[in-house]
Order: structure tokens, then sequence, then C-alpha cells
């Protein structure tokens, strides 16, 4: 059975995640049922990441098995035909090797995260930000997230449902850009792992913002850091300023394109 590869973008609004549940909405049922209407042994799908309820993705990259080759342009397009009107989109197909998985293969995930600072509640962002009241301090949220890159335990910054074996991770990059919008600021938190924790992210900007805010210093999170105990942790902030913005692969499935 020859194996594809997508690269999908969706609005995580209106899903329980990405994962298929009993029940619920999910990203994963919803490409399921599209693959359905196309191919009759009803392929199952595996994506890279398992994002959560709310949380959204301008580059998920899932793998499915279908019963006959297809010319992957016209795969997109049947895809996103069958997709309508759920706000999912298949970016592009790409046939890949029988041992290539989405989720195993990569060797790399990046997400950004934004919060949008101003008095006036997010209209044209609405649903893709987290809006706070006031600026906040982008140079200590910087010293603060410099302690946090490299390799440590994580307890302190994942779900206490978190499955993963380990909480030992190495962050690469936390990127903080301060933008200039209408009536006040964006902040854009830009992180990159291999692999992250359940909820690792949304805890590290939670507690990130603390510090921005004034309420916590950059010592604080490296206290809260060595703790090793979830209780130290920040608020988690909310899902629908995140964003799955890559996943990379010893080799681009998808080429240079």
């Amino acid at each position: 059975m020859p194996r594809y590869a997508l690269r999908i973008e969706y609005d995580g609004g209106p899903f329980a995640g990405w994962q298929r549940q009993a029940g619920q909405p999910s990203v994963q049922a919803a490409l399921e049922a599209a693959l359905a209407r196309l191919d009759p042994a009803r392929p199952a799908v595996t994506g890279a990441g398992r994002t959560d309820a709310g949380v959204h993705a301008t580059a998920q990259v899932a793998h499915c098995d279908l019963s006959r080759a297809w010319d992957p342009f016209r795969l997109a397009e049947a895809l996103n035909w069958h997709l309508r009107p759920a706000p999912v989109a298949v970016l592009a197909a790409a046939p890949v090797a029988p041992d290539f998985h989405a989720r195993f293969s990569a060797t790399g995930r990046c997400y950004l995260y934004r919060i949008l600072a101003r008095r006036a509640p997010a209209t044209l962002a609405r649903g893709q930000v987290w809006r706070v009241a006031g600026p906040l301090d982008a140079a200590a949220m910087r010293r603060a997230a410099a302690g946090l890159t490299g390799r440590h335990d994580f307890t302190t910054f994942r779900s206490a449902q978190c499955q993963a074996q380990s909480p030992v991770r190495t962050l690469d990059e936390i990127g903080i850009e301060e933008v200039a919008v209408p009536h006040g600021r964006e902040y854009r938190f830009r992180l990159a792992a291999r692999s992250f924790l359940h909820n690792q992210v949304r805890s590290i900007v939670g507690t990130l913002e603390r510090v921005g805010a004034g309420a916590w210093t950059p010592q604080d999170v490296a206290r809260a850091l060595a703790a090793r105990d979830r209780a130290a942790c920040g608020p988690v902030a909310p899902p629908e300023g995140l964003c799955l913005t890559g996943v990379s692969y010893a080799a681009d499935p998808f080429g240079a394109g």
C-alpha cells in the first residue's frame, strides 16, 4: 500500500484536539472521514503532534496508507473538497517510503505562541491570540527564557497527565519578538525542540507572561525549573494563542517547496 505524507493547516477552535475522540470533533477524525470518501479501506491518519483542544497548526504533518497510488496534487485537491466546511486544509501531499512515520521520523518541532497586549478586545485575531490588558517587559522575559533553553528536567512545565516516560527534554530555542500593533503590542514566542512534553509550551509561556507583567522575576523561573514540581509552575497559557508551525525531518518529504 503506498504511503503518503500530508502537510496540514487547521483552526483548532472547533475541535477537541488533533486526536480522534469518541463523541468529540477532532482534526484526525475530519481527515479520516475525508479519506474514507476516496478509499474504501477507510485509512487511518497518524500525525506528528497531538495538538490540544483549541490549538492551531500551519504545518502539521501526517501520514496515511492508501489502497492505490494517487497523483499528490489530485490527492490534496480531493481531500480539500471533502473536508469542506471544516477549517482544515491539506496544503501538500507527497509519496514517502513505507518506513516514514510522521511522528517518530520527525527530528524537530516548532511552535509559535502569540500574546496581544492591549485594552481593546481582539477582533481580527480573535481565537488566534491570548489577549492581556497591559504591556509586557520583553527583556525580562528573554532573560527568564534563557535559563530554560538546553537540556533540563521539565517536570515543572508539563501536565500532570503527561504520558512521556521521561520529563527530560532539550529546548533548542525560545525566541521572543515584540511587535507594534494598532493600540498595543504583540509578543511572539517561538519555541523549537525535537519533541515537547504535554502542555510544555503553554506552561512556559504562561510563566514567562508573569515575568513580563512584573509578578515574577527571572530568578523565580529558575527556581521553578529547579523545583521539578508541577505546583511551582506559573499559570498555563490558554490554547488559542498556540500554533504548530513546523515539523522537520532528515529529508523533507515535500521537497524544498
